[in-house]
This record gives C-alpha cells, structure tokens and sequence, in this order.
C-alpha cells in the first residue's frame, strides 16, 4: 500500500480510528513522538501542532500498535486495516 499525505487519506485514518473503541484527539502536548496512547482509557492523543505528514504517521503507528476488533469496522476500513498492517512503515 502506497501511503498518500493528504488531507482526504487522514480523513480515511480518522474514519477507521472512530470505528474504534479509541477516542483520537488532537492537542498540545510535548509528546516525544508526536502522540500519546493512553490505553487504560482508550484515548490516543495527537500534537495538533503537527504537519499533515506527522498527522498521517502518528496514526499509522497507533493503528499498528493497539488492538482493534475487526468485527467492528465497515467493509472498506477492515480493507484499509488490513493493508496498513501488512504495510511495512518507514518514515
């Protein structure tokens, strides 16, 4: 999968992420990666600071990292899913 900074392909991101049992939210923060997981209350948090292209790899990497019952996405995010975990990152 080819990985497209704009702005409709975080929309994708952010569509799959609210299919999730995850809140996303965008704030301040001085995360040392960009974002913050935290995952007793479910709730990923993203420098709202950050370029677009930070924006699309820090939710490419939380996706990775937490785990997410595909039985809850619709068709086309379990297909999204499934190509960014087979998708190796490299930034």
């Amino acid at each position: 999968m080819e990985i497209k900074y704009t702005k409709h392909f975080l929309n994708k991101l952010e569509d799959l992420f609210s299919e999730t049992d995850y809140i996303l939210r965008y704030e301040k923060g001085k995360f040392q990666s960009g974002y913050c997981i935290l995952k007793d209350t479910r709730i990923a948090i993203i420098n709202k600071y950050y370029s677009l292209d930070g924006k699309i790899n820090s939710l490419l990497e939380i996706i990775k990292q937490i785990d997410i019952d595909t039985k809850d996405l619709s068709d086309k995010n379990k297909k999204l899913y499934q190509e960014i975990n087979q998708t190796q990152l490299s930034f």
